[in-house]
């Protein structure tokens, strides 16, 4: 029979000492210190707890039922793991202390009770998981958003000193975790809504692991935030506007405007846009694997197209980073003219109350979309190039060949992407009306 039992260290010269736990069975005898500090003169050898008395405080109290909350756990653990044959020793005993003191022990049992130790674990093997419905593996930015996601669990667990359990991961944790994310990581409501998704994944694998969970996460109020983007595009007329406003041949504008008009006739991410040349023509059609998708596209040159390669004599623009793709197109935008004043976000650098840039824990400014009025070229960004395309394109050939071309995996996706307005589709409509009865 196993049998728990403590006792301090009555010559030890540091007072407080610690409180040390001997768990003995008949095959094992282990001894480990906890973290419970006690002043010798007020420990009781017989009964193993402080001494107490009719007016005993707080402190005393909740120090006893620590102890008794941790010889239940030791019981508990004893019996499941026995049970699965796993070793009773010494080091069994003190990971188990420290994970009642929710602290990290020193084995692979970390994963299966704190929350950030999976979350770790989940995001470092998911490199060898599979995209259920294509069967090919993840893409590196989904690997990324993993781990990205697990270090602001982690910052939030630095902010409250604690290293949070599995099992603790309940709705006031959901509101704590999402309020630190807002207030002082100050990120945006979608940013916020894709780390609770990806907590919930932890969880949800967690749970089918065999670790224990809290049910909360299946609850409905453990959402994930989300709102809705004032996103915007560059209609027909503006791109040719752009494409014939008189820039500085071949300065860097001219250049930049080039992979612009490239980019919202191909519709091809920045990713997968700045790097094309040459050999990737072929009789006609541009020819790409997207980096993000991994899933190879043909798209027909565009007369637009074609006037800017042939200007270069074939060759596409020269090539630029995408920061200077970002920032370069902006200043197009505002030469040929876009400073109408829109509701949209852009990314800021986040300020002090001093106005000194602020910064993350590796010493970088911290940088946020912030929602606002701005004139539309400062809203210009890189993404411009595949929703223009989407959007022009919408209800002109069919939405499964658009798609094939942007990568959405679903309609709902797509439609949620494009920049139609009911004001665009009233005038489609009244358009088709004067084409039928025009007679």
């Amino acid at each position: 029979m196993a049998t728990v039992n403590f006792k301090i260290n009555k010559s030890a010269k540091i007072d407080p000492t610690k409180i040390y736990i001997r768990f003995k069975g008949n095959d094992f005898d282990c001894e480990a210190p906890t973290e419970i500090l006690v002043s010798k003169k007020e420990w009781s050898i017989s009964k193993q707890k402080i001494k107490t008395t009719f007016d005993s405080d707080d402190i005393r109290n909740d120090v006893n039922k620590q102890l008794i909350d941790l010889k239940i756990e030791i019981t508990n653990k004893f019996n499941r793991d026995n049970h699965e044959g796993i070793k009773i020793n010494t080091q069994w005993l003190k990971d188990l202390i420290k994970v009642f003191h929710n602290k990290p022990s020193s084995t692979d049992s970390d994963a299966k009770i704190f929350l950030t130790s999976f979350s770790d674990k989940f995001s470092s093997e998911a490199k060898n998981r599979t995209n259920i419905r294509t069967g090919k593996k993840l893409d590196i930015r989904t690997l990324q958003d993993y781990q990205n996601s697990s270090n602001k669990i982690k910052s939030f667990e630095a902010s409250i000193n604690k290293k949070v359990k599995l099992d603790s991961v309940d709705l006031k944790f959901h509101t704590d975790l999402i309020v630190y994310l807002r207030s002082i990581q100050m990120l945006g409501e979608n940013t916020i809504g894709g780390v609770i998704d990806n907590l919930k994944a932890f969880l949800r694998d967690a749970e089918k692991m065999g670790c224990k969970v809290n049910p909360s996460y299946r609850d409905r109020a453990f959402y994930s935030p989300s709102l809705k983007t004032n996103d915007i595009y560059l209609d027909e007329e503006e791109i040719l506007k752009i494409k014939n406003h008189d820039f500085e041949l071949d300065g860097y504008l001219d250049n930049a405007r080039d992979w612009l008009i490239i980019g919202v006739w191909t519709g091809l991410r920045v990713s997968d846009l700045l790097p094309l040349t040459k050999k990737d023509i072929k009789k006609g059609f541009i020819d790409n694997t997207n980096f993000k998708t991994d899933i190879p596209v043909t798209i027909p040159l565009h007369p637009q197209v074609k006037e800017i390669l042939n200007k270069r004599n074939g060759n596409f623009p020269r090539h630029i980073s995408d920061q200077n793709f970002n920032d370069y197109i902006k200043d197009v935008a505002e030469k040929v003219g876009f400073t109408e004043k829109l509701n949209g976000s852009k990314i800021i650098t986040i300020k002090d109350e001093k106005g000194e840039a602020k910064l993350d824990e590796n010493g970088k400014k911290i940088h946020r979309k912030q929602s606002g009025i701005y004139h539309k070229y400062e809203l210009v960004t890189s993404h411009i190039c595949r929703r223009s395309f989407a959007t022009n394109l919408y209800g002109k050939i069919d939405t499964l060949t658009i798609m094939k071309i942007t990568g959405h995996k679903t309609e709902e996706q797509f439609l949620d992407y494009i920049k139609t307005t009911p004001k665009h589709h009233a005038e489609k409509l009244s358009n088709l009306w004067a084409e039928m009865y025009k007679n």
